[in-house]
């Protein structure tokens, strides 16, 4: 390399010293090229037999594209949701909805006070269920309750305070 270059004709120097390397280790232009992830690409026809060029199932894709983005944890998290059916079972799934995930603990919404007593008692086992279907440490603990009280302030009009006390005595 020249000793005071710089610029163009550094980079030229630099270019012209690859090439001659290159020569003098007898190789030649590879076929193919390697990506950004490690992987080589290919270039040409892919053939008669299987290629990573030839077309890719949706799911295959997505599949690599979660993975290589880090998205393992919220695809689980949502599969919670997505796929409630699926993960509890339909007749524990018919009388409940996951409400929230949040750091681990799952709350989840019984249609009625029965069901969320049942639903206590099944809490190790839905957990165990859970954590097969969508992978460990996505769900860690269950908040079970039951359905929301009614309301007794309808209307457009109310009167605040404890409301009337001879209705039912």
């Amino acid at each position: 390399m020249p000793a005071g270059a710089s610029g163009p004709d550094l980079a030229r120097a630099v270019l012209d010293a690859a090439k001659a390397r290159r020569q003098a280790a007898g190789t030649s232009r590879r076929r193919s090229a390697v990506r950004g992830d490690g992987e080589r690409r290919l270039r040409g026809y892919s053939g008669p037999g299987p290629d990573p060029r030839d077309p890719q199932p949706l799911g295959a894709v997505l599949d690599k594209l979660v993975k290589a983005r880090g998205w393992q944890q919220p695809a689980a998290e949502a599969t919670v949701f997505g796929a409630w059916e699926r993960v509890v079972g339909p007749e524990v799934a018919q009388h409940s909805r996951p409400v929230k995930l949040e750091n681990g603990e799952l709350t989840v919404e019984a249609r009625s006070t029965a069901w969320a007593t049942q639903l206590r008692l099944l809490a190790a086992s839905l957990l165990q269920q859970i954590a097969r279907e969508v992978g460990h440490n996505v769900v860690r603990k269950l908040h079970i309750h039951g359905p929301a009280a009614p309301s007794w302030s309808r209307g457009p009009r109310r009167v605040r305070g404890r409301g009337p006390r001879d209705t039912y005595g």
